[in-house]
């Protein structure tokens, strides 16, 4: 049987495809879903058929990348300017600008849910366990996309000391920046990940960005890199890890706050 060859070039045409394939679903939900709403009733199906596909999209990415596939990495060379911001880039929180004139010495990760041994980690703590260095690129679902180092912790070694529990099937990220302001109050960022792409070699908690410490506009002291995911599957200002076996008790059940407001929630390039 002849050998199947591959093109050097699928790399990328599969990441461009599947990134155009991502924004376009959410594209949809964003623009589509509140005009069916609104006009012709019928939401709910479109919301379920639209949900659906996200589901196939998902699972073929599975399908193209497997679930060891890395993601592109990169040289010092191909770092053409400082990573840029996004989102939130100052949060406007008192607990969370009392870490930061502290230099973050108080701060703690806390690693609860669906685990046998709950954690509370120092900054300190996570820089002393073995850490990885890639050089990556960031694409964000606004188009944009920038080269930078960043360097932290494998999220699996914290799930290793944490010891998931059978029945866990996902990770909740919580944050300390306000996303959303309300009457019934400050909507803080969330979002998630399944155990699949949290025990990826290239998912960390980073701490270092270029070599340097994390700045503050890019989510200082800790945010989470996801690195065959757009980047509103990078929480920043990380305060809490949580297993589950799934959304439903948190904001609306759709796995993360962009989620809940009609992103795709795997959102994989």
């Amino acid at each position: 049987m002849p050998k199947l060859q591959i093109s050097p070039n699928l790399q990328i045409n599969r990441r461009k495809f599947l990134t155009s394939a991502s924004l376009g679903l959410s594209g949809i939900m964003l623009s589509g879903c509140d005009a069916f709403d609104s006009q012709l009733g019928v939401g709910d199906g479109l919301r379920s058929f639209l949900e659906g596909a996200n589901g196939l999209t998902w699972r073929a990415q599975r399908l193209l990348a497997g679930s060891d596939a890395l993601a592109p990495e990169f040289t010092e060379a191909d770092i053409r300017q400082a990573q840029r911001p996004n989102g939130v880039t100052a949060p406007d929180d008192d607990v969370y600008k009392g870490l930061l004139a502290n230099d973050f010495a108080d701060w703690r990760l806390e690693v609860s849910g669906l685990v046998e041994k709950p954690l509370s980690l120092s900054r300190e703590q996570l820089q002393n366990m073995p850490s990885r260095t890639q050089i990556t690129r960031l694409d964000c679902v606004e188009g944009w996309s920038c080269i930078a180092k960043w360097t932290g912790t494998p999220l699996s070694l914290v799930l290793d000391q944490a010891v998931v529990k059978p029945q866990a099937r996902y990770v909740m990220f919580h944050c300390l920046d306000t996303i959303d302001r309300s009457l019934s109050g400050d909507i803080k960022y969330y979002g998630s990940i399944d155990l699949i792409d949290a025990r990826h070699p290239q998912t960390i908690l980073a701490y270092g960005l270029n070599g340097k410490p994390l700045p503050v506009e890019n989510g200082a002291p800790l945010r989470v890199r996801v690195e065959r995911q757009l980047g509103y599957k990078m929480p920043k200002y990380l305060t809490k890890i949580e297993l589950v076996d799934g959304f439903a008790t948190v904001g609306g059940g759709r796995g993360g706050y962009w989620e809940d407001n009609g992103y795709d929630w795997y959102g994989g390039i």
